[in-house]
């Protein structure tokens, strides 16, 4: 019998941006009926066992306290922080246990449990603010897809790609700690955290994507308006930002806000190749979220193709249909 891991993260898709944006409101009914929708598109394939990441709120034990025939679902034991320290976790469970993760939650959700999982195959399901990595799909369509990776009947070699990433070494006082991320790396002109969420795109100074297209959002939409790179292509596009250079280009920065935003420079990226600027004062950014106050140092941001692997379930159902698994 497979085992499928499973994160509802409840605090996904709550931010600023609801008030300030566009962005949809994700709230706990909405994650409740997606997650028993993948539990409905699991019993298509056959017997599993669900393990599912606890939440102080009882979003998770409402979501698999009925689930459907050929299904066994139960909540993992251990402390719940109601942080990410939860979802990094039940992800360090999973990888020793779960055939294939099911994460509900936004891009910062799916950097989390890729920290820990190595290769094993994430379903990204979008219910965040800043999304670029998860996509919109139905819950049942997305179960049974992960259903099927699970029980090995589709190889994770046929419904999987590796999604390259993006890091920041940080370097000051003879100090240099690494900070990662999924799509984008930024650093912003601004002194403090506050509220995580970015609000102005003009703020940025310097920025590396592993993906790049003008229909996604943020930094890897800037620089899909200069140039197309695929999640899976090796390297990625680094770009110098200025709000004041003559020629903008136009690119969606936030759920329901259109920017125009300064380039001064931009390159492809080799793998592992530096885009580096010196910070006085600044905020680093990972996958749309401010996440370090920057002092004095030294920030050289690459691109990574040691990324985790993210089921495709268009490359499922194809496999299925062509009978090649």
């Amino acid at each position: 019998m497979s085992t499928v891991g499973l994160i509802v993260n409840p605090t996904a898709g709550r931010d600023i941006r609801r008030l300030v944006g566009g962005a949809s409101v994700s709230d706990d009914y909405g994650k409740r009926r997606t997650a028993q929708c993948v539990l409905s598109g699991l019993s298509l394939v056959g017997p599993c066992e669900v393990l599912c990441m606890p939440t102080r709120s009882g979003l998770a034990s409402a979501a698999i306290e009925d689930p459907p025939e050929g299904v066994s679902a139960s909540l993992l034991e251990g402390p719940v922080t109601a942080t990410r320290k939860d979802t990094r976790r039940a992800a360090e469970t999973f990888a020793d246990v779960a055939d294939c993760v099911v994460t509900i939650g936004g891009d910062g959700t799916v950097r989390d449990v890729a920290s820990e999982v190595d290769d094993l195959p994430i379903l990204a399901i979008s219910t965040g603010t800043n999304n670029v990595v998860p996509t919109p799909i139905e819950g049942t369509v997305a179960g049974a897809a992960a259903g099927y990776v699970a029980s090995g009947a589709v190889s994770v070699r046929d419904a999987t790609t590796r999604h390259g990433t993006v890091e920041a070494r940080v370097e000051r006082d003879g100090e240099e700690e690494t900070v990662r991320g999924m799509a984008t790396m930024g650093v912003l002109d601004r002194e403090f955290l506050g509220t995580r969420a970015i609000l102005d795109a003009g703020e940025f100074r310097v920025g590396v994507v592993s993906r790049a297209s003008r229909g996604e959002i943020g930094l890897s939409g800037v620089a899909g308006a200069l140039v197309s790179h695929r999640a899976h292509d090796p390297g990625g596009i680094g770009m110098r930002l200025d709000p004041d250079v003559r020629e903008n280009v136009r690119a969606i920065t936030a759920p329901g806000v259109v920017s125009e935003v300064g380039v001064s420079a931009w390159d492809r990226l080799d793998p592992g190749e530096s885009f580096a600027v010196e910070v006085d004062r600044g905020v680093l950014t990972a996958d749309g979220e401010r996440v370090k106050e920057l002092t004095d140092a030294t920030v050289r941001l690459a691109t990574r193709e040691e990324g985790p692997l993210l089921v495709d379930p268009s490359a499922v159902f194809e496999t299925l249909s062509n009978g090649n698994s």
